[in-house]
C-alpha cells in the first residue's frame, strides 16, 4: 500500500494504489445504474441557548483562530451550514440569546452576536449555507399566551423582520428558515409564511419544517398539496439514524436538522463519525447539523462541552481542537454540497458502514468508518446494541470511475481496524491545519470587575456575563449624571414565548465568589434586585438553582435565600431601600457563613450555608422587570 498523507499526519491519508489483501467482503461502487440523493452539507448550530456565548469575548488572535477551526475551506472542520438561534429573549437550553424585537414597535439588528458570528464564517467560506430558527419568542408575540401561533400573522411578520433585517443591515442572505415546536404543529403559519416570503420577494428563502420530528409534519405534507408546495426539507433532531416511510414518501429533502449533542471526547467523536455515514445510509438524510457549533458556555451549564470544539475561557485564551473537527474533516473537506452520493451504499459485513459521493465531474470520495458500540455513544437517541470486528474490505469501481489513475485492477482494498475512518478521495487539496498551542488553561480570574462604562460596544452583552433568564444589555442612562450614565440594564417586563421551565426570576452569571455591585430599581413598591453567588444551576435548570442569594427590594425591606425561587430564607429585615436610587450591594461566602453590605454597613451577618458549597455569582431582578447594575466586582477568598 502506497499512502501520501498531503501533511496531515495521522488524522486522513489519500490512498493512491491498492494492495493484495485477502478480502472478505467486496462492495462495489457505480453510478451505472444512477445516483443517490444530492449532498447538502455539514454544519454547525449556534443557538438552542446561548452556545456561543463567551466566543465573541476572546482576544485576538485566538478568536480567529477558532473560526478558522470551524469554518476556513481546507483547514479543519469547514463547515458547509451554519445554523442560528433567531434570539427570543428566553431561556432556551443554556442561556437567553435577545431578540431583534423586545417589543412590538422595538427594532434593532446588532443585538446579540449571531450576526457578527454568520459575518466571520461567510468571510472564510462565501458559499456557506445560513439557517435561522427561533426557539423561543418575545412575550408580546404570544399575546399574554405562551405559544407563538394563535397570531400567526405577528409571528410570520416577526420573522420575516429578522430575514429582511439581517439583509439590510450586515449584508446576510438567509438561505432557510426552520420551523419547530414541540406541540400541535401549525399548518396555516407554514403556508402563510410561504406566502408572505414570496410576496415580499424572497422566493428563495427556504423553508424546513418541522425541525423537531418525522411526524406528524410528514403525513400532512402527503395530505396537504399546498402545504407540501411550502415546505422544502423534513428536519428531525435526534433521529438515531433513522427516518419514517411517510418522510421517504415526499420524496423531500430529509436532513437530521439537529443532532450530536454529546461530549466531544473521542466517545463524541466516535458518535459523530458513526452519525455523518450513517444518517445517510439508514435515513437517506443529506445534511446533518452539530448541536453545537462550538463549546463557548460555561461547562458547568447544561449538557457542558456539547460542540465540535471547545472555547470556553476568554479570559485565558485557551481553547481546545477536540476529535469531532477532525472527524468532520474527513466528509466536508472532500465533499461539497451539490455532490451526489452513490446509490451503493451501506453496512460493512463486520460492522460499520461506508458511503460514496461523486461530483459528476470525475471526482470521487469515499468515507468509512468502523466505529464500535462502546465509542459511538451519542447522548440521545439510546443506542441498540451492535459488534464491529477489524476486517479486510474491497472496494470495486465501476460505471464512470473505470479507469481511475489512482487505483489499480478496478479496485481498492484495505484492513480495517475497529474504532477508525478513512476518507479514500481524488480531491488532493485537504489539509490538517494547525496554529501555535494557545495559551493554557486557567480558572476565572480571582478579581474581575467592570463598569460597563463602553460609549459603542461591539456587542449589546457584557463581557462574561451569561443571562439565564432575562435580556442583560449594555445601558446609557441619559438622566443621569456622574458615575451612573453607563450601565448594565435588565431590559425585558413580559415574559417570554418559551418550552423551558423559566425562572420567574431573572439572572445572568458569572465567575464566583465575593461580589459587589450598584444597583437601581426602577419598578415602584413592587421591584426587587439581588446579588448572588455560589448559583449551583444554570440553563434550562436555573429555575431550581441554589446558592445565596442578596435581594433588596423597592419596599424598603430586603432577605437573603438560599434558591433563586426565594423558598428558603436564611435572613430578612428592613433596609430602607426604594426605588430609582442607586444602592451598593456586598455579598461574602466563607466557608459556611454568609454575611451582606448595604452602601458600605453590615446589613445582615453570619447566615448559615451548608449548600451549594460553589457556583456562580449573578446578578437579577425580581421579576421581569427594569433594573441597572452598575460597578460589578467578584473576588476570590
Amino acid at each position: 500500500t502506497v499512502m501520501d498523507c498531503r501533511g496531515f499526519s495521522e488524522f486522513l491519508c489519500v490512498l493512491l494504489l491498492s494492495a493484495d489483501l485477502c478480502c472478505c467482503q467486496v462492495y462495489l461502487l457505480t453510478d451505472k445504474g444512477g445516483l443517490g440523493r444530492v449532498f447538502d452539507g455539514v454544519g454547525g448550530l449556534s443557538g438552542g441557548g446561548a452556545t456561543s456565548r463567551l466566543l465573541v469575548n476572546y482576544e485576538e488572535p485566538y478568536r480567529s483562530q477558532v473560526l478558522d477551526y470551524l469554518f476556513k475551506p481546507n483547514f479543519g472542520a469547514s463547515l458547509h451550514i451554519l445554523k442560528v438561534e433567531i434570539g427570543g429573549d428566553a431561556q432556551s437550553t443554556d442561556g437567553t440569546e435577545p431578540s431583534h424585537m423586545h417589543y412590538e414597535n422595538d427594532e434593532n439588528y446588532f443585538r446579540g452576536y449571531e450576526w457578527w458570528l454568520m459575518k466571520e464564517a461567510k468571510k472564510r467560506n462565501p458559499n456557506i449555507t445560513l439557517i435561522g430558527l427561533p426557539w423561543a419568542f418575545p412575550g408580546w408575540v404570544g399575546h399574554g399566551k405562551d405559544w407563538p401561533y394563535d397570531f400567526p400573522d405577528i409571528t410570520v411578520s416577526y420573522v420575516l423582520k429578522w430575514i429582511l433585517g439581517a439583509k439590510q443591515y450586515h449584508d446576510l442572505d438567509i438561505d432557510y428558515i426552520g420551523i419547530w415546536n414541540e406541540r400541535d404543529f401549525n399548518v396555516k403559519y407554514i403556508k402563510l409564511l410561504r406566502y408572505t416570503l414570496d410576496k415580499s420577494g424572497l422566493e428563495r428563502v427556504r423553508i424546513i419544517a418541522s425541525d423537531n420530528q418525522w411526524e406528524p409534519i410528514a403525513l400532512k405534507v402527503l395530505l396537504d398539496a399546498e402545504l407540501s408546495r411550502a415546505v422544502d426539507v423534513l428536519g428531525a433532531h435526534y433521529p438515531g439514524t433513522r427516518t419514517v416511510p411517510e418522510a421517504l414518501k415526499t420524496q423531500k429533502k430529509l436532513w437530521s436538522s439537529e443532532d450530536y449533542s454529546t461530549f466531544n471526547d473521542e466517545v463524541g467523536g466516535g458518535c459523530w463519525a458513526r452519525i455523518l455515514n450513517q444518517n445517510y445510509v439508514n435515513g437517506h438524510m443529506t445534511a446533518t447539523i452539530s448541536w453545537n457549533l462550538v463549546a463557548s458556555y460555561y461547562e458547568d451549564l447544561p449538557f457542558g462541552r456539547d460542540g465540535l470544539m471547545t472555547a470556553e475561557e476568554p479570559w485565558s485564551g485557551n481553547y481546545v481542537v477536540d476529535s469531532p473537527i477532525w472527524i468532520t474533516a474527513h466528509t466536508s473537506q472532500f465533499s461539497q454540497p451539490g455532490w451526489t452520493y452513490l446509490q451503493t451504499v451501506g453496512h460493512l459485513s463486520q460492522g460499520g458502514s461506508y458511503v460514496a459521493l461523486t461530483d459528476g465531474k470525475g471526482n470521487l470520495t469515499i468515507v468509512i468508518e468502523t466505529m464500535s458500540h462502546e465509542h459511538s455513544v451519542c447522548i440521545r437517541p439510546p443506542l441498540p446494541p451492535f459488534n464491529v470486528t477489524s476486517q479486510n474490505a474491497s472496494f470495486l469501481l465501476k460505471g464512470s470511475f473505470v479507469g481511475f489513475s489512482e487505483v489499480t485492477n478496478g479496485s481498492v482494498s484495505l484492513k480495517l481496524a475497529v474504532d477508525e475512518v478513512y476518507t479514500l478521495t481524488t480531491i488532493t487539496t485537504g489539509t490538517k491545519g494547525s496554529y501555535p498551542a494557545p495559551p493554557p488553561s486557567a480558572r476565572f480570574p480571582k478579581t474581575y470587575s467592570d463598569n460597563f462604562n463602553v460609549r459603542n460596544p461591539p456587542f449589546s452583552e457584557a463581557p462574561l456575563f451569561a443571562d439565564q433568564t432575562g435580556v442583560f444589555e449594555y445601558y446609557v442612562n441619559l438622566s443621569e449624571t456622574g458615575p451612573h450614565v453607563f450601565t448594565l440594564r435588565q431590559v425585558l417586563t413580559v415574559r417570554p414565548v418559551t418550552w423551558t421551565a423559566d425562572a420567574d426570576q431573572t439572572i445572568s452569571v458569572i465567575g464566583d465568589y465575593h461580589v459587589t455591585c450598584d444597583v437601581f430599581m426602577e419598578t415602584m413598591d413592587k421591584g426587587g434586585v439581588f446579588i448572588a453567588a455560589r448559583v449551583d444551576k444554570g440553563g434550562q435548570f436555573v429555575r431550581s438553582a441554589g446558592g445565596v442569594y442578596f435581594w433588596v427590594f423597592a419596599d424598603g425591606t430586603y432577605n437573603v435565600t438560599n434558591d433563586l425561587a426565594g423558598r428558603s430564607v436564611l435572613a430578612e429585615g428592613h433596609s430602607g431601600t426604594r426605588a430609582n436610587r442607586w444602592y451598593t450591594l456586598s455579598l461574602t461566602v466563607k466557608g459556611q457563613l454568609a454575611s451582606g453590605w448595604l452602601n458600605g454597613y453590615l446589613l445582615w451577618k453570619n447566615a448559615v450555608v451548608l449548600t451549594p458549597k460553589n457556583g456562580w455569582a449573578a446578578i437579577g431582578t425580581k421579576s421581569f422587570e427594569l433594573a441597572q447594575f452598575d460597578n460589578f466586582t467578584v473576588t476570590a477568598q
